[in-house]
């Protein structure tokens, strides 16, 4: 198994984005945050971005919240010039400020306004992640911060926004979108005749389908579209030549489970697809293993046997040399031999689903972060699995 070197990743200057993907419930969010510790403590100027609903990053980098704007977490080390900053992403309030960046303060208060635009930029599929997107890419455009730690969404909705461009992109050159914007395209008087007579017919039976109201919204809407979302597959195409350009880094993270290595591989196979550079795979919460080590089974054994002991001892009232505790000491050690067997057999299975992982993927470099006894919930916890992540 190829040892991926973390620190050597985080320190090269040439990295400016780390896209961190990964089914749920993994550490996904808890990794990007310690990268992003560990890079700030390094000297970089880091900015983490997370994706996830969850407030767990907030909670763990000491912020009461995290909303569009990127705040600085104190308490980080900062003596070797380095700083970190968090913020969560908020699809709607991205969406606004396309709006405003791109239309004059009275159009856009009329978009801002639009029942269908509401609509749109709330709950449209796909509009979250086009606005990671954007917001990745407004990021990179400001050049503050030299590494951006990208936390995507858990499970495989994490790489849907590299379709995002082309499905909100579908949806704004759609047919109906394109008959709805025609007469401001169509030249000519007899053309914008006939083309009028056709809308009439068609928001006609629209207005029966959808009310008045609505499409009124909606024609609205379209009216804006050239002058104010024109920009919009132009930057999408822009931030995804980003995400394969030299200088950004995908790390998949999983744990040494069935289910998430599985799903591991499909992000493996899908980067690789998409032609996305991956530096190699986060393995959380594995248990280390000892060499030497007494075998599930001798353990097993050896705690039927002493419990035995203590079930004859008790029968007998005790021990020959009147020690009471005698029966409670085997059964002690009983128990802890029984737990011991318990985990190595979750290291041996452990062993055997990275060891068929990487056998399917042996180009994949691997970093392992051992499991801690609680959940990380400060600065100093993330520490550990930086440190962990940059050492092994």
């Amino acid at each position: 198994m190829n040892r991926l070197e973390i620190d050597e990743l985080i320190d090269d200057p040439g990295t400016r984005i780390l896209v961190c993907c990964g089914s749920g419930g993994v550490g996904k969010t808890t990794t990007a945050a310690a990268l992003g510790l560990r890079a700030a403590e390094r000297g970089r100027n880091v900015v983490v971005l997370t994706i996830d609903p969850a407030r767990r990053l907030a909670q763990s980098m000491g912020l009461t919240e995290l909303d569009n704007t990127p705040r600085r977490v104190v308490d980080v080390d900062e003596t070797k010039g380095g700083s970190l900053h968090a913020m969560m992403l908020d699809m709607k309030r991205t969406f606004d400020e396309i709006v405003e960046q791109h239309a004059d303060p009275e159009r856009a208060q009329q978009i801002l306004d639009n029942p269908f635009y509401q609509s749109l930029s709330s709950s449209f599929a796909g509009t979250q992640e086009y606005m990671a997107m954007e917001k990745l890419g407004q990021l990179h455009a400001t050049g503050e911060w030299d590494l951006i730690v990208v936390d995507t969404p858990p499970s495989r909705s994490a790489l849907d926004f590299l379709d995002a461009p082309q499905r909100l992109g579908s949806f704004l050159d759609g047919r109906l979108i394109r008959i709805l914007s025609a007469p401001a395209k169509v030249g000519g008087r007899g053309a914008l005749k006939f083309l009028s007579a056709g809308m009439g017919l068609m928001t006609g039976a629209l207005s029966k389908v959808v009310g008045t109201h609505l499409l009124t919204d909606i024609q609205t809407f379209v009216a804006a579209l050239d002058t104010t979302f024109g920009g919009f597959r132009k930057r999408a195409d822009a931030t995804y030549k980003l995400l394969q350009a030299r200088g950004t880094s995908f790390l998949v993270v999983a744990a040494p489970e069935k289910d998430a290595l599985r799903e591991a591989a499909y992000f493996v196979d899908r980067l690789g697809t998409e032609r996305m550079p991956l530096a190699g795979l986060v393995l959380n919460r594995v248990h280390a293993t000892r060499a030497g080590r007494l075998s599930a089974e001798r353990s097993l054994a050896a705690a039927e046997a002493l419990t035995e002991q203590a079930e004859s001892a008790e029968e007998a009232g005790g021990e020959p040399d009147g020690s009471a505790s005698r029966p409670a000491d085997l059964r002690l050690v009983a128990g802890l031999l029984t737990l011991h067997a318990e985990r190595l057999r979750v290291i041996d299975r452990e062993e055997r689903m990275r060891t068929r992982f990487t056998s399917i993927h042996p180009e994949v470099w691997v970093a392992e972060v051992p499991a801690l006894p609680g959940d990380v919930h400060d600065l100093d916890g993330l520490r550990v699995i930086g440190e962990s992540l940059g050492t092994g």
